[in-house]
């Protein structure tokens, strides 16, 4: 097949269902050989049966993906491993090195909810969203670059692409999603550390916050989710995976270190923390001092944006 991303081989993880299934049928549409992670799990990370659907028995929402791919003239594999574990993120690097000599481009999408207001947030939810959001980043993240190292250590320095998945709730906050909320900002810092540390190997990390209908969604958007009869369906996740192709693509080459927001239509360059108004005593201020300075200094800055759901 031909296509922007003709030749490459490229592994999104969570791709069963949602963002990550839009994005590989349209890694395949463009030519690339498709490596679909998915464990089929439930919107809260929990079992929820085999097939696409959450219904028992039946293809994986992996498998069923990988059909889909090859029902349309492309290829794909299949891969059911834990990403968030040392082992399954390993894997998914073998497998698209056992099945096609290669990997180009990891995209990194595998996430479930657990939403708490604060107060009422176990630890055992923290843990389970922040290893999902991030480590499940981190580990595919790791053993894709160790694997782009060697490769550029034996002289084929290759043309390596990530994207990694992060949100709004990451970038402005979202009432009730602490954990979602710190694991997704916690994306946006290793993918600024990553595209710093990465460059010298042809490696090339940049993130995307996207704002789509997806089971994670359908709860907190639920008004705003429902697909227009007629028209543009600003909320289809489709929308979203044209960026993530082209940033997964070496039509990319040269934007590293970058983090977008897609919803519909629309794609934003996000602008982060960067130093605003200052001052220096050239002393050490006295805390009345120090406030009363603050003020003065926040009365200058740009106002922060508002929390999602406050």
């Amino acid at each position: 097949m031909s296509g922007i991303c003709a030749g490459r081989v490229v592994a999104v993880t969570g791709a069963g269902r949602g963002l990550g299934r839009a994005h590989a049928l349209a890694f395949a549409a463009e030519g690339a050989r498709v490596v679909v992670n998915d464990l089929g799990v439930g919107p809260d990370g929990t079992p929820g049966g085999a097939g696409p659907d959450g219904e028992p028995g039946g293809a994986s929402p992996a498998d069923a993906v990988v059909a889909e791919i090859r029902a349309a003239g492309g290829e794909a594999v299949a891969h059911a491993g834990d990403i968030a574990t040392s082992d399954g993120a390993a894997s998914l690097v073998a497998t698209a090195v056992e099945t096609y000599g290669r990997l180009d481009t990891l995209v990194n999408n595998a996430g479930f909810l657990r939403d708490r207001m604060l107060v009422n947030l176990t630890e055992d939810d923290w843990d389970a969203v922040v290893r999902v959001h991030l480590k499940g980043h981190f580990l595919p993240l790791k053993h894709a670059a160790a694997h782009w190292r060697a490769e550029a250590k034996a002289g084929r320095t290759p043309v390596a692409r990530v994207v990694n998945t992060s949100s709004g709730a990451g970038l402005l906050g979202s009432v009730g999603q602490g954990g979602y909320s710190a694991a997704k900002a916690g994306i946006v810092g290793l993918t600024l550390v990553a595209a710093a540390e990465l460059g010298r190997y042809g490696i090339q990390v940049n993130a995307v916050a996207p704002a789509a209908r997806t089971r994670m969604t359908e709860g907190a958007f639920a008004a705003a989710m429902a697909a227009p009869a007629t028209g543009f369906d600003a909320m289809a996740p489709e929308n979203v995976s044209p960026l993530v192709v082209w940033l997964g693509s070496a039509a990319s080459a040269g934007v590293t270190g970058r983090v977008f927001e897609a919803e519909g239509g629309r794609i934003t360059v996000m602008e982060g923390w960067r130093p605003g108004p200052t001052a220096d005593k050239g002393a050490r201020w006295t805390p009345a001092e120090a406030g009363e300075r603050a003020r003065e200094l926040l009365s200058e800055a740009e106002p922060p944006g508002a929390v999602y759901g406050a």
